[in-house]
């Protein structure tokens, strides 16, 4: 009798008709998987082998818009969804109402999001070891409360796993399996290694039934594969150069591919999908994926990771600022050329139909000043504008401070800064324009200085759950102050860079912890909040909301949107 590994995880839910859904799971063996739903909808599809896995992404059909309806998962026609026993509430599937609104709530859309987060041992519940978990407070506060307004979707903007740290666990497991005074050492080596990893995250109680119930999206960043990856050509090289990273990076995409990138998909683009059908045809799908993921690897402008999603008014981009770059450096780019145009492309796609962009980029777009001076600057030494001894200072500060968000690729910074000014200017702009951000284990809200018609925001929120050093806090906060940008025109100077081609200030922040942000969109307004976790009674954790405010509201001052006294 076949068995249920990992999942069930609601994926997507179609938004413009309202009727369709996909749910992604692992089995023991070779299945049918079935989800049937109590009106009646449903679907079933045989799983697909990976490695010696065996995974199913599970078309949902019939749904009727505007409703929320419990669902079980059959393998093979026995029941193994959900777990009797577990005590959290029925799995359901919320498919929005005519017009794409939210059944649940006033807003037309309310998306929840963050990055980086460690798994916790099993043992640790909710505290972990960097603190309580917000995903997983998240996830006990929507079980304990029926009335609590869920997310329409989660995005989960980068490092849903950590391949190079590993839990305390996951170290004795792997020690176990091979000798790990060989490289990589205690970091994940093959396709068997990730699927721990996943396995490690997502069968916690509360975060499985909340990826049970709540839609999700999501993207990589560097964690997902190792630190620092594809920060610059000579890290490449280096990387290339060891005898354990090839099956590193094959294994990471598959696994990537597996795991995050299927689901991210609507029923059409898989329909469409070459690759998606030979592993599907084939009793075992593994040479296929690992031809697809050499070639990514080999040629990243072959593959497009990111997606666009529309929510009724409301488009997301989820933009892949990992694969699609080009290191080479007199010509390093964020985006190789088709990923740039495909960003243009659909930022501009029916302009005037939409009242909200969202640009889902794991890397933040607008940093602290003095970080952003020292990215533009440490790229101009790299380049070899100070010449060949700064170039090898450059490249070391760039791997050692991880100076490569879009401040370090200058080109990039630019166009992205223009189409964003581009798109929210006009009578046909949005009301808003906001890139949701990770990976800086802290959060604040920035605004640019341009002359746009829609109000644009830099939304950045991390970590779900991790920690950070108390130096890098003052570094993060010296950032942002009067001194911090003195500095910042110091690195200028240095490194012959010239002013950014834009100003900007903060306007929410920093704040550290773990923490989810929460945009609600409704009509042509906007309203933010940020909740962090905190320890509540023993073994228990509670959401704490730092941030309330509209953000579409012109008259706010910079001490409402912080919060400050």
């Amino acid at each position: 009798m076949a068995g249920l590994r990992l999942g069930p995880l609601l994926r997507y839910v179609d938004w413009d008709t309202g009727g369709a859904a996909t749910i992604w799971v692992e089995a023991d063996r070779p299945c049918t998987a079935e989800v049937r739903c109590a009106d009646g909808a449903g679907g079933s599809v045989r799983t697909f082998q990976v490695s010696g896995h065996h995974y199913a992404l599970v078309p949902v059909t019939g749904l009727t818009p505007g409703t929320t309806t419990a669902y079980e998962v059959l393998l093979d026609g026995v029941l193994v969804w959900p777990d009797s026993g577990s005590g959290f509430p029925p799995s359901t599937i919320t498919t929005p109402a005519a017009g794409g609104r939210s059944p649940r709530s006033s807003p037309a859309l309310r998306v929840t999001f963050g990055s980086c987060r460690q798994a916790a041992p099993p043992a640790a519940g909710r505290r972990g070891p960097h603190g309580a978990d917000a995903l997983d407070t998240l996830a006990a506060q929507l079980a304990a409360d029926p009335e609590m307004v869920r997310p329409d979707v989660l995005l989960l903007l980068g490092d849903q796993v950590y391949a190079d740290h590993l839990s305390r666990d996951t170290r004795r497991w792997l020690a176990a399996r091979r000798d790990l005074r060989e490289a990589p050492g205690a970091q994940v080596a093959d396709y068997e290694e990730y699927t721990r990893l996943y396995y490690e995250s997502w069968l916690d109680p509360e975060i499985r039934w909340l990826l049970s119930t709540v839609p999700s999206l999501h993207i990589f960043d560097d964690h997902d594969v190792i630190d620092d990856w594809n920060t610059s050509a000579a890290w490449l090289a280096e990387m290339r150069a060891t005898p354990w990273w090839p099956e590193r990076v094959l294994s990471g995409l598959m696994s990537y591919w597996v795991h995050q990138h299927l689901g991210n998909l609507s029923p059409a683009e898989l329909a469409a999908d070459p690759l998606y059908a030979a592993v599907r045809a084939t009793p075992d799908g593994t040479d296929a994926l690992r031809a697809f993921a050499a070639e990514a690897d080999a040629d990243p402008g072959s593959v497009r990771w990111s997606y666009r999603r529309d929510f009724g008014r409301s488009r997301l981009l989820m933009v892949d600022t990992r694969a699609a770059r080009v290191l080479a450096e007199g010509g390093r780019a964020m985006l190789d050329p088709a990923e740039q145009a495909w960003l243009r492309e659909n930022a501009l796609a029916g302009h005037g139909n939409y009242d909200h962009l969202l640009i889902g980029s794991s890397l933040p777009w607008l940093m602290p000043p003095l970080i952003h001076d020292a990215e533009v600057w440490n790229a101009a030494l790299c380049r070899g504008e100070r010449g060949a001894r700064w170039a090898r200072i450059g490249e070391d500060l760039r791997r050692r401070s991880d100076l490569e968000h879009w401040a370090a690729f200058p080109g990039s910074f630019a166009a992205l800064s223009d189409l964003i000014e581009e798109v929210g200017t006009g009578p046909r702009a949005p009301a808003t324009v906001c890139v949701l951000s990770g990976d800086v284990h802290h959060a604040y809200v920035a605004e640019p200085r341009i002359p746009s018609t829609a109000r644009v925001f830099q939304l950045t929120c991390s970590p779900v759950h991790n920690s950070i050093h108390t130096a890098v806090k003052w570094g993060f906060r010296l950032g942002w102050s009067r001194l911090g940008r003195w500095l910042g025109r110091g690195f200028s100077r240095h490194g012959r860079t010239g002013r950014p081609p834009l100003s900007w200030r903060r306007t929410g922040g920093p704040w550290f912890g773990n923490q989810l942000m929460t945009l609600a969109l409704t009509g042509r307004s906007a309203r933010l909040r940020l909740d962090q976790a905190r320890p509540g009674r023993p073994g228990a954790a509670r959401l704490v909301t730092v941030l309330d405010r509209e953000l579409t509201d012109r008259d706010l001052t910079d001490r409402e949107l912080t919060g400050a006294p």
